[in-house]
């Protein structure tokens, strides 16, 4: 769902492991589906870690845990990496998430991110550790990410970094547009260029 993006205060969910690829954001298995059915794929977010081989919840899996819930999810480094799916992009989407912190994202992924409405938030790698860090210690610990201003703020620890974002990218997330959209808005301008440039 296109949500206009400003400023996001919320709690957090951590997930401290690097390396986490596509696949195991969601199966392969998963991937016939051809429409995009957010519920679908957020229920099937983290598939294989959230669930036992035998169809139960696993009680240690950190979406599974009562005391982490939120809008935020903080990753370790490297996240996203592997195969370009960008239904890795919709379980995100999903299951509720509209912010991703990590020290490092895949390039692909991160970009499939920014075209589903969620915003990667790249840190840096102490600020990260400092925030799994207050997360642990408090679960009801809360991050304040203004895009407007493009900072992450540590409200446990009062830190702030700035992070980076694609201009363009910036002002279709925060009038929530997708390309298409873009597009359309300004519909009256092309075409005001092509027909000045056509002669």
């Amino acid at each position: 769902m296109k949500q206009k993006f400003d400023i996001i205060t919320s709690t957090c969910v951590p997930l401290p492991l690097e390396n986490v690829d596509t696949d195991q954001i969601i199966p392969a298995r998963f991937l016939k589906a051809t429409t995009r059915e957010e519920s679908f794929f957020g229920e099937n977010l983290f598939r294989d870690w959230r669930y036992n081989p035998d169809g139960t919840v696993n009680e240690d899996f950190v979406l599974n845990n009562p005391l982490y819930s939120g809008e935020i999810l903080v990753a370790g480094k490297n996240f996203g990496s592997g195969s370009s799916r960008e239904h890795a992009a919709w379980a995100i989407a999903g299951y509720g998430f509209r912010v991703v912190v990590s020290s490092f994202f895949a390039d692909i992924h991160k970009n499939n991110e920014l075209n589903n409405f969620v915003l990667p938030v790249v840190v840096s790698e102490p600020f990260l550790a400092e925030l799994f860090a207050s997360i642990e210690k408090d679960p009801k610990t809360e991050v304040e990410v203004n895009l407007p201003k493009q900072t992450i703020t540590n409200k446990a620890t009062g830190k702030s970094e700035t992070f980076e974002i694609n201009g363009y990218k910036k002002y279709c997330l925060m009038n929530a547009l997708d390309d298409i959209d873009f597009l359309l808005e300004n519909k009256d301008k092309i075409e005001a260029w092509e027909s000045k440039n056509s002669h």
